[in-house]
Parts: C-alpha cells; structure tokens; sequence
C-alpha cells in the first residue's frame, strides 16, 4: 500500500506542468535581426542577463534571423503557443495595436529629439493598448530612420513611380503612402526581398543604413536617397498569457530588464545607424542629397495617407491630430517652427 502511495506521488510531480514542478520557464522569443547584428547582441545580452539574475528560473529560447517566419507568422505562433514573444517592428506591431503606427507616419518627424518628445507623451497608452490586445511591452526600440536604397538614383516622386519598389507584404501604412503617392509597389514578406533585388524582382527597397548592412541588401543597391521617409519603431514583446502565468518576482525581472534592453537598442540602433553611413561610402554606395519635390507636396501625401488610415481605422484621425499638434507645439517652443 506504502509503495502504491509512493508511486502515485512521483507520477503526479513528474506530470505536473514546469510552474508547479519548479522547473525552469523558457521564453521563446522570435526576431528578423540577424546573429551578429547590434539588435540581435543586445538582445542576447537581455536573455543571459534575465538567465542568471533568476538563477535559471526563466530562460529564453532564441529565434533570430527570420528563422521562424516573417512577423505575422511570428504573431501566428503566438498566437497558437509555438512561441511567446518576439521583437517586433512596426510592421508586426501593427498587427497587435495599430494606432502606435502614427510615430511611423512618413514625413513626419525631422529629428529623434521630436520622436522621443512625441512617443513619451503617448507611451501610458500605447502599453495599455498592447495590453488591450494580449501583449506585454517590455521595451521599446527602433529600427532608426528610413531610407531609400535602390539600383538607380532617385530624385523624386516621379523617380519613385519608375522603380519596381518593396512593399511589405500586407502593411497597411505603407500601401496607404504609395496609394498616395500614385506609387504602384511589389508587395513582398521580407525574407524574399534580397532574393527579389538579385532577380530584378524588384530594384528599390527601403530600411534604415544599419539594417541595409545586416540583410545584405546594400550590396544590390548601389544609391541611397539621404532623406529619411520615416521613423521605423520596434518593440520587445511577450504574450500576456505567458507573462500573466509568470511569477511575480519574475514579471518584474522580466520588465525591468526589457526596459533596461530597450533603452539600450534605442542608444546603440541610433549610434550604429549612424556609423553604418560611413561603411555604406566605404562599399561605394552613393549617396543622392538632391530632392526636387517640395516639403509641400510631401507633406500633403502624409496628410492625405494619414486621412486613409484613419478611415480604415488603423490610425485614429484624433490620435494624429492630437500627435502633429503636440509636434506643432514641440518646435515652437523649440524655436524650430
């Protein structure tokens, strides 16, 4: 009887799940950013860290490189328990909570001193929207400003109406700008498109100077347009489900370590950006300054592509209202009307 007993106490601790048995908590957590890119460091830098401050309790299980799909196939698995979380851009993270896009909207801002200023004021809400939606932000990043990288220079709309040019597949800021714009784009998951520019698939793509380096891209586009087009924002993520089932102990290592990681992508992704540059004009990439439309007529295309997601819903008119007036007042107090 003594020994019926005990083999009944050892089939329920060996069945029973990984938060009652004691057994470790593994994050699986998915990124496009490359092995070896600054991202993809920092956030192995975050992963061992949350490791030994648990003292094994919570590890992560990574997936860089696109290696589980692009972003909405990320989210799919998510969604399905196959992963837990992920770093998303604003492609991805439109998916989960769109109105956040509006610090993606192009022509928009002109310095990083006018994003952090805008993104501030809104973050109590963009968290509770993730939320909302079943996400936890741990941290915030960005991919940096956007440019054009393409196989023939681009001076103007005009230029950009002749390119055979990427869109990400399914992203609705980006169909509403070349909508806008009269732009007719090949839409494409961004795992296909340094396949697609050695193909002549398409011949222009867009993505910050640090990401054109880390996906290779750069060495099939031989011109860079040095106006930045946008802000690209990330963010670092987890499913509620998983972070609710946590403990709290580990909530809070989990939160504060992915706010310490954020902070530093946002650093290090902006000083990188910037060094990238350099290494872009040592590869003999051109850099073309001249841009023939006015400010006027690239601003009336943000204007009218912010008016088409806000009818779709993806973007609230009051929310980019709200977001130019804050701007508006920002640079006059700044004397940069």
């Amino acid at each position: 009887m003594v020994l019926k007993k005990l083999y009944a106490l050892l089939l329920l601790i060996f069945f029973l799940p990984a938060t009652q048995a004691g057994d470790a908590y593994v994050l699986k957590f998915a990124t496009l950013a490359p092995q070896g890119s600054t991202w993809m460091n920092i956030i192995d830098d975050w992963a061992k860290k949350v490791e030994k401050e648990s003292q094994g309790r919570l590890r992560f299980k990574l997936y860089p490189g696109g290696v589980s799909g692009d972003e909405p196939d990320v989210l799919r698995k998510i969604r399905f328990g196959q992963l837990h979380g992920g770093a998303m851009t604003g492609h991805g993270i439109g998916y989960i909570y769109s109105p956040v896009r509006v610090l993606e909207i192009p022509f928009l801002f002109r310095s990083y001193d006018e994003v952090d200023h805008v993104r501030a004021r809104l973050m109590p809400e963009i968290r509770e929207g993730f939320r909302k939606n079943g996400f936890e932000l741990l941290g915030w990043m960005e991919v940096g400003f956007i440019q054009l990288f393409s196989q023939e220079p681009i001076y103007s709309l005009e230029d950009m109406r002749k390119r055979r040019i990427w869109l990400w597949q399914g992203d609705p800021l980006g169909t509403a700008f070349f909508k806008a714009s009269d732009i007719s784009p090949v839409p494409l998951a961004i795992t296909e498109v340094f396949t697609s520019l050695s193909t002549g698939l398409i011949d222009t793509t867009i993505a910050p100077p640090l990401g054109a380096i880390a996906l290779q891209w750069f060495s099939k586009t031989p011109y860079m347009t040095s106006i930045p087009v946008m802000d690209g924002i990330g963010g670092l993520l987890v499913s509620r489900k998983f972070f609710d089932d946590l403990p709290q102990d580990l909530q809070k290592l989990l939160r504060q370590t992915g706010e310490e990681a954020g902070n530093r992508l946002l650093v290090e992704t902006r000083r990188d950006n910037e060094k990238s540059l350099k290494v872009l004009k040592q590869h003999g990439v051109t850099f073309t300054n001249e841009w023939k439309d006015s400010d006027a007529v690239l601003y009336d295309l943000r204007d009218r592509a912010a008016a088409a997601l806000a009818k779709d819903g993806y973007i609230p008119g009051e929310l980019y209202a709200r977001t130019r007036q804050d701007l508006e007042e920002y640079r006059l107090r700044k004397g940069k009307k």
